[in-house]
């Protein structure tokens, strides 16, 4: 079994014997004895270490700093866990750091698995586990706030630790990162450049596949930390592999990688769109046989599938065919990879997300184009973003070679074929029309292709930036504030042009600061000069964790408890200070542009007034004015949020006004390649609510919309909170994880109190169509009463429609989707019926008559089955 594929981690707690916590040897400080006993561990799982390993390992015990840039596939992993033991071993703290939370969550779970829960913890921004464990798993950002308020870290050495120069349990002794091309990110590149900064007394493993030349690193942490390193840069594959420039129709392609078994196969796309249609084009012809079909078909078992996007991935994987990409719910990925993985899928469909970290064995990758849009512009792909994708192909262990083709344009592929069908006539050579490139867009050709094939990655460049929250924290730490941040703007890896641009943006934050009263001039201890000091005590965790968390818990101060909408107020504070969900955003402000053009043109306006007027229409902002005047109070005493602007927006609140679930917001707003973008945000909304808000600040109604959050993100997909949940228990879901385990569904009646909200928000979605008199789309609810008989839209109409007789509108505000107007009766199962719930809800009209209703039954065993209420209307009308 080849590193590559094993299991990195072994099940069980610190007392299980495979732990490798029981494999420290009896003198951590002999290098011989600590390269033996993790080769012996590695050994006992069936894993022998490849040379690059090897090398690097021996290294690592020895004291020295590793650069290892080996191929995706050579076990970089490994050497990973080695490096933590090693620093375990010789009462080091250790840090391992990746660019995505997700990343981040999966390496804290095997390391639990290899060391026990009690060694290990995770800080990632929204969750932190055990932060005080020797062994922590954390963004690269978190680490860099660390570094940047600890700097060199010159805690005395614990008692168990012989060697005096060992750096202390509360220092940063070790550091471990991985993907660490990242640092040439524009936006993040900084978080991994300031720990070789500021941490001088640290042994450091930095690895990726595509790193390209590492010269200036080695030289560059030489000469910081005075201990030699070493550059592990083999370009050997445990699995080589073979590259194509393919000028064939894509389904004449696959169909012949399907034939000569070198599935299963990865369609690489740059759009989401395109991944889901080229998976559906697939459809059409045969890439799984029955047999295969008929096993895809077992292991899937009652998985549940919602609507939407479900139904097509449903019917796509029981065909042989997967799609993977960033906007999907994580369970449907999961099954996915879960798929993949027992080699079930022939084709998987999907963007460049699975070049970062994500565990999918691929036989061949089939790259659709080399050229991506990067949020500003079309371009070709770099030589690192093409061998980062590349280097997915080849599963060690399980194949002798990967294939990485390429596809021609389309219109060189339409035109290869013109010139078959024309064979050698002249006449008909002449007659043909050249298909030329789409106009504007960026080509590419076989010379792009071998460009990128025979290029290393190019060298990595510097992204350093100078915030608030930088200044801020090198003025926490002990000693002179002032020579730690000379230090950190003249001797980056800048070059000499933009490090004066960063000494006068710190000047520009010294003197905001400075005029907020929060640092002042003092005398330097000795006498000599002046330095600069904090006045006021900085939050320990403002740059660890959700910045503006702060805020929104003082901003709760503003609002006011007695009014009706006091809860959804309070989820709109929240709300504006997590991230946009962009696409969400851009779809509840096409919704919104699209009813405002209808009313305009229903209201005579003509073209250029209504372009004018449009430019004003947006997604809501609930409390704006409120939230924008009250974080700019707050941020003059409290400047280190002044990296960081509120964002007011209405996704949860709009939810909940318009009690639509997660399925209608979905189709309401067309989400439904990006349904995980959605659920995502409702999570950490659900999150935020919970940490932020304090019960002293709750009311009963605001209880019941974080209860209602809660279910409706469990129900649709529970891995995101159960994840965040099951933290209190790493061991037992790391040995889920390693046995291939998942939790079953939630049970949606399990928390009453929620259900009971799920209920309410599903009769007033009922009532909110009615006082708009949407008798169609009622209809197309598929309500049945008891008989089977369909509440079709003539049904409903016929029922409530008189109502307008007696009164103006239906009520839909606070007081109509409260809970005084739903009326529920329980009933405990008998021999010969089930648990149900009968539920009437009253119609709020405006003179208070309270004399209009609909009646239901919630059959609580099939709300279980279904995921969400199962109810049948009994009656709608006059009381």
């Amino acid at each position: 079994m080849s590193p590559a594929t094993a299991p990195t981690t072994a099940p069980g707690a610190p007392a299980d014997p495979a732990s490798l916590t029981d494999r420290i040897p009896a003198d951590p400080h002999d290098a011989d004895a600590l390269y033996e006993a993790f080769v012996a561990w590695a050994a006992d799982r069936g894993l022998e270490l490849y040379p690059a390993q090897q090398e690097a390992l021996l290294e690592l015990v020895t004291g020295s700093h590793v650069v290892l840039s080996t191929p995706t596939g050579s076990g970089k992993s490994l050497v990973a866990m080695a490096a933590h033991f090693i620093a375990l071993a010789q009462g080091r703290r250790t840090y391992y750091t990746a660019p995505l939370k997700a990343l981040v969550s999966e390496k804290f779970f095997d390391l639990v698995a290899a060391f026990g829960s009690d060694q290990v913890g995770m800080m990632t921004g929204d969750s932190s586990v055990n932060p005080g464990a020797p062994i922590v798993c954390c963004t690269a950002e978190i680490l860099a706030n660390i570094a940047l308020r600890t700097g060199e870290g010159t805690a005395e050495a614990p008692d168990h630790v012989d060697d005096p120069a060992v750096p202390g349990e509360d220092a940063v002794g070790q550091v471990v990162m991985d993907e660490f091309h990242f640092y040439a990110d524009p936006q993040r590149g900084w978080a991994w450049q300031v720990p070789l900064l500021e941490l001088p007394r640290t042994q450091f493993l930095l690895m990726s596949a595509t790193l390209g030349d590492v010269g200036f690193f080695v030289e560059d942490l030489e000469r910081r930390t005075g201990v030699p390193v070493a550059a592990v840069t083999s370009a050997e594959r445990p699995v080589p592999l073979s590259y194509e420039y393919v000028v064939e129709p894509l389904h004449e392609v696959v169909e012949d990688l399907v034939r000569t078994r070198r599935a299963p196969v990865y369609l690489v796309h740059f759009t989401q769109k395109d991944a889901v249609e080229r998976a559906q084009a697939l459809l059409s012809g045969t890439v799984a046989d029955r047999a295969q079909r008929d096993a895809i078909a077992a292991e899937l078992g009652a998985f549940r599938f919602g609507t939407g996007f479900g139904k097509t991935l449903s019917r796509l994987l029981r065909h042989g065919v997967g799609v993977h990409h960033a906007g999907m719910l994580p369970r449907y990925r999961r099954v996915v990879e879960r798929l993949t993985q027992k080699g079930l899928l022939t084709v998987v469909c999907g963007t460049d997300t699975l070049g970062v970290g994500i565990n999918v064995p691929i036989r061949t990758v089939v790259l659709t184009s080399l050229v991506k849009y990067d949020g500003v512009r079309m371009r070709h792909l770099s030589a690192r973003e093409f061998h980062q994708i590349a280097g997915r192909a080849g599963r060690a262990g399980y194949d002798t070679v990967g294939d990485v083709l390429v596809m021609a344009p389309d219109h060189v592929i339409e035109n290869r074929k013109l010139l078959a069908r024309a064979g050698d006539d002249p006449k008909k050579l002449r007659k043909i029309v050249r298909k030329k490139a789409p106009e504007g867009s960026v080509n590419w050709t076989d010379k792009t292709f071998e460009r990128l094939r025979d290029a290393p990655p190019e060298p990595l460049t510097s992204s350093f930036a100078v915030t608030h929250a930088m200044v801020l924290n090198v003025l926490s730490r002990p000693g002179d504030p002032v020579e730690a941040m000379r230090h950190l703007l003249t001797d980056n890896h800048e070059p000499e042009q933009a490090r004066g641009r960063h000494v006068r943006q710190a000047v520009r934050i010294y003197r905001s600061l400075r005029t907020a009263g929060v640092v002042e001039r003092v005398r330097r201890p000795d006498g000599r000069g002046w330095t600069v000091r904090l006045t006021v005590d900085v939050p320990p965790d403002f740059a660890l964790n959700q910045p503006l968390s702060p805020f929104a818990y003082a901003a709760l101060d503003v609002l006011d408890r007695e009014a009706a909408t006091y809860a959804l107020d309070v989820v709109s504070v929240v709300e504006a200070t997590l991230d946009d969900p962009r696409q969400v955003l851009a779809a509840q402000e096409n919704r919104a542009r699209g009813e405002a053009v209808a009313a305009m043109k229903a209201e005579g306006y003509d073209y250029d007034e209504r372009m004018a007027l449009l430019e004003d229409v947006t997604y809501p902002k609930p409390l704006a004015e409120l939230l924008e005047a009250t974080f700019a109070i707050y941020r003059r005493t409290n400047p280190w949020v002044a990296d960081h602007e509120i964002s007011p927006k209405s996704v949860v609140r709009d939810m909940h006004e318009r009690a639509m679930t997660f399925t209608e917001t979905v189709s309401t707003y067309g989400l439904e390649r990006t349904e995980g973008v959605l659920l995502r945000y409702l999570a950490d909304a659900y999150r935020a609510l919970r940490q932020t808000v304090p019960p002293e600040r709750r009311d009963e109604l605001l209880e019941d919309l974080v209860e209602w959050l809660g279910e409706v993100v469990r129900g649709t997909d529970s891995s995101l909170l159960d994840e965040w949940e099951q933290l209190r228990d790493p061991e037992a879901a790391a040995v889920r994880r390693e046995r291939d385990e998942e939790l079953p569904p939630p049970s949606v009646t399990a928390n009453r109190r929620a259900f009971r909200v799920l209920v309410r928000n599903a009769l007033f979605r009922r009532v909110e169509l009615v006082a708009r008199e949407r008798w169609e789309a009622l209809g197309a609810l598929g309500d049945v009463d008891t008989d089977g008989r369909a509440w079709d839209a003539g049904r409903w109409a016929d029922a409530l429609d008189p109502y307008f007789d007696d009164h103006a509108e239906v009520g839909t505000g606070p007081d109509a989707r409260g809970p005084a107007l739903l009326l529920v009766t329980e009933h405990a199962a008998t021999a010969t019926t089930p648990e149900r719930w009968e539920v009437r809800q009253v119609l709020d009209d405006p003179a208070g008559d309270r004399d209009w209703r609909i009646d239901a039954v919630v059959d609580l065993a099939a709300s279980d089955e279904r995921g969400e209420p199962a109810i049948v209307v009994t009656a709608a009308g006059r009381l």
